[in-house]
């Protein structure tokens, strides 16, 4: 009897859950059709009409993107035809460019959040108008939310504080009338941010300065206004985009890492402040449109990465340094239609092909572009000048005059009420009324069309969200994986490069696994790779799992796709003897930093860390301005591998030389020792350090073992400190090693060094 109830238990709970199982992926799809028909059928959804299976499997396309997992839909983004390209009467959208009168935001809103394991969520130029409603937050697993180019209008919903997940909000191109909100710090792990193109206004959030992982601010063609606080709490900000809005304050404190700064068409006044000579990684900087003074900072010109700079249209003033020294990056400066006087200097006198400069609008001393004669400058800043202290007169007078008034008055109080009372009164002191001072408000963002990522050509638009594409789709990008088309085969598989359909260029890397894997076991693998973002890795676009045919539950292969990076790899840099791509002392030790802070981030910066992550200067690929980024990071969280230092060399004498070469900070000391010598034959290393590594400790043998590069262009101190570190990464013991932020040290402070002797030399050279 009791068998029998057994029996019946289980045939009961397995015909009661197969109709679950059917109801679940039923319920969604479901939500998915009603979501069509809240935005009237978009044609980027037509595929619904006639796709007869499950809509996971539907391909992505250039305005449609469903991805599945656990048979829940986690990603759904979809683009349509209704971009805001212009505002209707008084500012309000023309009705045919949003969805008719029967929409609810409120009902549409409560559809979607019905799909509670969106990770992803994109719903750009669909014409979706209305008050964002507060339950955006039931969407809580949410990571990506994209809902630009709409007509949605009001405030920032409060309840978007509790999406914690969040790593990246985009709400350009809409109606948002109300403040940037003080609660946006609640979003701790928020790293790109962009409103542009709304109505803000209100002062900069000082909130927003505690976000520590911020690493994109686009806050431009808005209406905020005041003063930009100290913005030098936000370390990992690379991209601050402020223009078109009504900022008055004096330029702030900048993060040191900042890549991109525009300010442009602000009310930004004062002289650019000493500490932008320190901002060594910024290559777009634009505060055109302002009312800054002063002559222009000769500094600026010779950052080490400076590609453009736009000073136009500001009321500065003086003569340039001459000579002026020009960074050999920098391509495009604008200095025109400010008051400058005085002779041009060399380097600003003519454009090039490589470096285009305008200037007119001034009083410099040359027939070149239109310039004023002298007296004009001279007269609009005397002109300037009596502007300024007759404003200066007014501002005494009234504030003196209101002083007057108020001790009058206070005065003829005291003496009436004594009078009153007939008796003494104790004299209250004034309350001294402090002026508010104004709110900060961010900066500007950038426009130039080679700044913006790859991840924007896939449709993201923002921050890369991988995704999964078809190995048809990766069959078709590299013309059935043709010879021409690999870059090169390594242990972990063979590098080829391809073209997706929309014309983005990749690079698709075949991991050839050592064993089968589950779908479920991957997808939670490929779940932790995709969150690696750092500016010095190497962008992951997407992934693809191929099985060996026999079921749809094991996996075998994986393949990757990256963004591709045209300039190189760092290993060959270093073997280049033609002298404009030689790398130079100083110029290895920034490539050297910047993967070292990507190894640092990924040991630390996320949970599990990163380990054994096929350090090789060969993985060290480099962009079109020579910024590098590691490439093949993170296999190992795939393949459970650790990928091994190949030695063909006899005679090795440390036992534990296995274990050795799968460490991260020895495999890192390679890459340094090659940048001291240059690169090293393969299967020689070992005999490289056991009879070589000797020499390093005197003056003979470094000028025997070291590339003469290094040694014409480095200092002694910046030299010797570098050294010193290589010998501790590859000690042969293990707990000599330093930590990674001991490394990272080290090679800030060589850099430092050496910019100082650099600076020294340039001097000596003028003299």
């Amino acid at each position: 009897m009791g068998s029998l109830s057994l029996f019946l238990f289980i045939s009961l709970s397995w015909i009661l859950f197969l109709p679950y199982t059917h109801q679940l992926q039923t319920s969604q799809t479901e939500i998915l059709l009603q979501i069509r028909k809240h935005l009237e059928f978009p044609s980027s959804l037509e595929v619904m009409n006639t796709f007869d299976g499950d809509l996971c499997n539907v391909s992505p396309s250039r305005n449609m993107t469903i991805a599945c997992q656990d048979n829940v839909v986690t990603e759904l983004i979809i683009k349509g035809d209704k971009p805001v390209n212009f505002r209707g009467f008084n500012g309000f959208p023309i009705p045919n460019q949003t969805l008719s009168e029967r929409f609810s935001m409120d009902s549409f809103v409560t559809t979607l959040s019905r799909l509670s394991s969106l990770r992803v969520l994109g719903l750009i130029s669909l014409g979706i108008w209305g008050p964002l409603p507060d339950k955006i937050h039931r969407l809580s697993s949410l990571e990506f939310l994209d809902l630009s180019s709409n007509f949605i209008y009001g405030q920032i919903p409060p309840k978007i504080s509790t999406m914690v997940q969040l790593y990246s909000l985009v709400l350009d191109g809409n109606f948002f009338n109300d403040t940037i909100p003080d609660w946006i710090d609640s979003l701790t792990n928020l790293t790109f941010l962009s409103l542009k193109s709304n109505r803000l206004k209100g002062q900069f959030p000082s909130s927003l300065c505690k976000i520590r992982t911020l690493a994109d601010v686009y806050l431009s063609h808005n209406e905020i206004s005041g003063e930009l606080p100290d913005l030098s709490t936000l370390a990992n900000l690379h991209v601050l985009d402020m223009r078109e809005n009504k900022l008055n304050s004096v330029l702030p404190v900048m993060p040191k890492g900042l890549v991109t700064l525009l300010l442009s068409k602000n009310a930004l006044s004062g002289e650019i402040p000493k500490h932008f000579g320190h901002m060594d990684q910024l290559q777009h900087l634009d505060l055109s449109s302002n009312r800054l003074t002063g002559p222009p900072p000769p500094f600026l010109f010779n950052l080490p990465n400076i590609t453009y700079l736009n000073l136009s249209s500001n009321m500065m003033s003086g003569t340039l340094e001459n000579p002026l020294s020009c960074s050999t990056k920098l391509g495009d400066v604008d200095i025109s239609d400010n008051k400058l006087t005085g002779t041009l200097p060399s380097c600003l006198g003519s454009s090039s092909d490589k470096r285009m400069v305008k200037f007119g609008g001034n009083c410099f001393a040359t027939d070149f572009q239109h310039q004023h004669e002298a007296s004009f400058c001279a007269e609009s800043l005397a002109g300037t000048g009596k502007s300024r202290r007759k404003e200066k007169l007014l501002i005494v007078a009234f504030i003196s005059g209101a002083i007057i008034v108020i001790v009058l008055l206070a005065l003829g109080v005291f003496f009436l009420y004594r009078r009153l009372c007939k008796r003494t009164v104790q004299e209250q002191p004034p309350k001294v009324v402090q002026e508010n001072s104004p709110a900060a408000v961010p900066s500007e963002l950038l426009a130039n069309a080679r700044f913006i990522s790859q991840a924007m050509k896939l449709g993201a638009q923002t921050v890369p969200v991988c995704r999964s594409f078809s190995f048809q789709e990766l069959k078709e990008a590299t013309k059935d994986f043709d010879k021409s088309m690999l870059l090169g085969e390594g242990s972990i598989g063979k590098l080829y490069k391809g073209k997706l359909e929309n014309g983005t260029i990749v690079a698709i890397r075949c991991l050839a696994l050592s064993k089968k894997y589950s779908v479920q076991n991957l997808k939670v693998r490929l779940d932790v790779l995709s969150k690696l973002h750092h500016p010095y890795l190497v962008g992951l676009f997407g992934h693809c799992m191929e099985g060996d045919g026999h079921d749809n539950l094991s996996v075998n292969q994986v393949l990757l796709v990256y963004e591709y990076l045209s300039n190189g790899n760092y290993r060959t840099l270093l073997s280049e003897t033609y002298p404009e791509k030689v790398l130079k002392w100083s110029d290895r030790l920034t490539i050297l930093i910047g993967v070292a802070k990507a190894i640092h981030f990924l040991h630390t910066g996320v949970i599990p860390g990163s380990f054994n992550n096929g350090l090789k200067t060969n993985n060290i690929l480099l962009d079109e301005h020579r910024i590098p980024k590691l490439s093949d990071y993170g296999t190992s969280i795939i393949t459970e591998e650790t990928e091994r230092h190949e030695t063909k060399g006899e005679g090795t004498k440390s036992s534990n030389r296995k274990n050795l070469v799968e460490n991260d900070v020895y495999n890192f000391g390679y890459i340094l020792l090659e940048s001291l010598v240059g690169p090293i034959v393969t299967g020689k290393e070992e005999t490289f350090l056991l009879n070589d590594m000797a020499s390093f400790g005197s003056t003979d043998g470094r000028r025997r073992i070291v590339d003469p590069v290094v040694l014409t262009t480095s200092s002694q101190e910046s030299l010797s400190r570098v050294i010193s570190i290589t010998k501790k990464c590859i000690s042969t013991d293990v707990a000599c090693r330093p930590s990674f932020e001991d490394v990272l040290w080290n090679l800030q402070y060589a850099a430092q060094v050496q910019a100082s002797a650099d600076a020294e030399q340039k001097s000596d050279s003028t003299s």
